[in-house]
């Protein structure tokens, strides 16, 4: 029959129209007939699991084949194979038969897949029934979104010359209304084979409980609430969870001309965070992002037998090497390794810590709250009984789980740590604050004050700006109170926030990938990662124009300071602690080597040799304050161009080892100044200078390596 055209005003009358409701009488219907469907088989009969499964697959096979089919019959295949009685009025008891089936019908033997068919009869009629209004009610940012992948995906609507403006735009609104019904199609179908999934789930669940007796109303609503669930979350659209690791963005040191800039200024670095993520990602078989790799942290993440100083008096002891560059012939290493003092048992200050556990929905992982909950465990065991344990927890908000409680009573804090749960969104701000209220109401002027940090350092709640936290902390840090950082997990792992909260909280930074690395940091490390000996530890090496033409530090990109920074005590720098070690190499290319990158300056006058000043390449300097000092002390040691290190070939393998890892480390960031050095290379000097490797740290190292070589 004809029916006359619809004119712009009516159709739009008609789109504005609210989307009318299922019916409600049908829905009670079909969940009325799913009960019923239920209580007439409550228990399930032997091999009833493999039957509805097989079902189940059939199902699945129907709306695969039917998915290439046209789009407006989708369905009805499957809602034919949901229909529970021969009656049409679907309130019938007798169950449908197949001639192909037994007397046991494949309805009446898993009467979970009978309540699933009702719910997702109910929730996919509901959907396909108003999707059209749906994509016509001025849902805007949806239209948004389909008209701009159409232009990507779409072949343009063409115009026909002799066609007005005016009869196009009909064609185009037709062509685009097509395009969001595919759209609205495709996830209805997609949320029927969740749907689907999830049948199999349960029937294997119920097969495998058909013993147990469960109460009938609980199974039920649970089986009706289950499939509606999967289908709703998928017609939802969730996107996937997206990685969002975080680094702070820099730049490799460059080559710098003597000539023009003799002096190199930095803050020393123990913290060894990088490393371990590296690690992690490489056993996950991929490369790491360029930013994620700090040179100096994979120096220092081994401990390296520097020979100890002798007494707290000078709580450094400075060792100075200069070797052949193993990556650009001509050019040469200066390598610089300071030990720190070790304190004996007797010694060791007490402690005063506050445990503050990131609880937010982000740390819902294995890798995550339940591997913080083992180290903290750890951690306990090193302390001594005196010492104090707080614990703040922050999730949507920040509260006290217990108390400063004596590490004696270990079983009290344990069960506050066994307790604990995930959830909810990230105020760390609001955790940071109350943790530092714990620590100043506990205050231990004789011992060691510190706030530990376990998180991703996923801060979305309150104050979350780095600067604003940067600021609080270094206020909070004059009080004598210190913050170290515990990185955990992958995907939402904040580096440069925890790197931000632990340089200016006078702490270190670590990332606990494993209870092993857990068990190095909070146990073999403790007393180094606890118990500062110095703090504000600058570095300043001054180049000899006379024997240096150009020089470049390895790594520190993000501990450099300026030059009139090293005299000045109010300038903040790194920490040492009880035992620790650090490692800096600097590569040079000696006066006169062809090896140097910098072009001679034109108008700058030719440095004239000083004979008398040519046997040294360089002088250092290392300033440092002691623990409760506020003036700086000096140190001072002149790198002089031979250094046999034939003299102790115990030193000259730990210096080619840390050689090895600062070239693995220019390797993975793509540096341009690794010449031809391959992880081959790395692999042969790190296999000559293991040593004693009393941990494996160092044959790990090596099969990291290997697995670059493959990563991708």
């Amino acid at each position: 029959m004809n029916k006359q055209p619809i004119n712009d005003d009516e159709l739009q009358q008609h789109l504005q129209q609210p989307a009318p409701a299922p019916d409600a009488n049908a829905k009670a219907r079909h969940m009325a007939a799913a009960m019923a469907a239920f209580d007439a088989q409550q228990v399930t009969p032997q091999g009833a699991s493999s039957s509805s499964e097989s079902v189940v697959e059939d199902l699945s096979t129907t709306i695969e084949t039917g998915v290439d089919e046209k789009k407006s019959n989708l369905l009805q295949g499957f809602l034919q194979r949901l229909r529970l009685t021969r009656d049409t009025n679907h309130h019938g008891s007798e169950p449908m038969r197949h001639s192909n089936v037994d007397n046991r019908s494949i309805w009446q033997k898993p009467a979970l897949l009978s309540a699933i068919a009702a719910s997702s009869l109910a929730v996919v009629a509901g959907l396909t029934f108003t999707q059209h209004f749906v994509i016509h009610s001025g849902e805007q940012p949806l239209q948004e979104s389909i008209a701009l992948d159409s232009a990507k995906k779409s072949q343009p609507i063409v115009i026909a010359d002799n066609q007005t403006e005016s009869a196009a735009q009909p064609m185009a609104s037709i062509a685009l209304q097509e395009q969001e019904q595919e759209a609205k199609e495709e996830i209805v179908v997609t949320g029927v084979r969740q749907t689907l999934a999830r049948s199999q789930e349960l029937g294997r669940t119920a097969a495998a409980a058909k013993t147990a007796p469960v109460a009938p109303i609980e199974m039920r609503e649970a089986m009706v609430s289950a499939a509606p669930a999967a289908l709703a979350d998928q017609v939802n659209m969730q996107p996937p969870q997206e990685f969002r690791d975080r680094f702070e963005d820099f730049k490799e040191n460059a080559v710098v001309a003597t000539s023009e800039n003799p002096v190199s200024t930095f803050s020393i670095d123990v913290d060894t965070a990088s490393y371990s993520f590296v690690r992690r990602m490489l056993n996950n078989g991929q490369l790491p992002e360029k930013d994620a790799v700090r040179s100096e942290e994979l120096i220092n993440y081994f401990d390296y037998a520097y020979p100890a100083p002798k007494d707290r008096t000078t709580p450094f002891a400075t060792y100075t090497t200069v070797v052949d560059s193993p990556w650009k012939a001509g050019n040469k290493l200066i390598h610089i390794g300071i030990q720190g003092y070790q304190l004996a048992a007797s010694e060791i200050p007490q402690s005063n810590l506050v445990f503050l556990l990131d609880v937010s929905g982000s740390m819902d992982e294995p890798s995550k709250l339940p591997l913080i909950k083992q180290s903290m465990s750890l951690l306990l065991d090193t302390l001594k009984p005196d010492d104090t344990i707080a614990i703040v927890v922050y999730a949507g908000a920040a509260g006290t789980v217990l108390e400063p409680t004596k590490v004696k009573e270990k079983n009290k804090i344990l069960a506050a740590l066994n307790n604990l749960q995930a959830g909810g969104s990230t105020a760390g701000a609001e955790g940071i604050a109350l943790a530092y209220q714990l620590a100043e109401a506990n205050f231990n002027a004789q011992g060691v004050n510190r706030i530990i940090l376990a998180t991703d350092g996923d801060f979305n709640v309150g104050q979350t700006g780095d600067e604003a936290l940067q600021d609080f902390v270094e206020r909070k840090r004059e009080k004598g109170i210190y913050l170290s950082v515990l990185g955990f997990g992958q995907g939402n792992y904040q580096d440069e926030m925890m790197q931000t909260l632990a340089q200016n909280g006078n702490g270190t930074a670590a990332y606990i990938d494993t209870l092993s690395e857990a068990q190095k940091v909070l146990v073999t490390e403790a007393t180094s990662n606890l118990f500062p000996i110095a703090k504000d530890v600058k570095i300043q090496v001054e180049f000899n124009p006379n024997t240096v033409k150009e020089y470049r530090l390895i790594g520190y990109e993000t501990r450099a300071l300026n030059r009139e920074d090293f005299s000045n005590d109010k300038v903040d720098a790194g920490e040492i602690g009880a035992g620790q070690r650090v490692t800096a190499i600097y590569e040079i290319t000696p006066v006169g080597a062809k090896s140097g990158l910098l072009e001679e300056s034109r108008y700058q006058k030719a440095i004239k040799v000083d004979a008398d000043n040519n046997s040294e390449y360089a002088f250092l300097r290392l300033r440092y304050k002691l623990p409760n000092a506020d003036q700086s002390k000096l140190i001072e040691t002149p790198i002089e161009k031979n250094v046999l290190l034939e003299e102790n070939s115990a030193y000259q393998q730990e210096v080619n080892f840390s050689i090895a890892v600062a070239g693995f480390a220019q390797l993975l960031r793509g540096s341009h100044y690794a010449g031809n050095f391959t992880y081959d290379n790395v692999i042969a000097l790190a296999q000559a200078n293991k040593g004693k490797d009393e941990y494996g740290y160092r044959t790990e190292f090596v099969q990291l390596v290997r697995k670059a070589k493959i990563a991708k």
